[in-house]
């Protein structure tokens, strides 16, 4: 459900494979490189419709 969520920000497919890697990622760093991640792919994003 969550990746739903974060889907819906993230549009582009080469976005989402690389959340999909960062997410496997265990760690507070490798957290916080997630959250970095997802903050400016979503801002990226922000006009793109999604590839699905």
């Amino acid at each position: 459900m969550l990746k739903n969520k974060i889907f819906s920000l993230i549009k582009t497919k080469c976005g989402r494979a690389k959340y999909e890697m960062l997410a496997s990622r265990k760690g507070i760093f490798n957290r916080i490189r997630l959250f970095w991640f997802v903050l400016f792919a979503a801002i990226k994003d922000w006009n793109l419709t999604a590839e699905d």
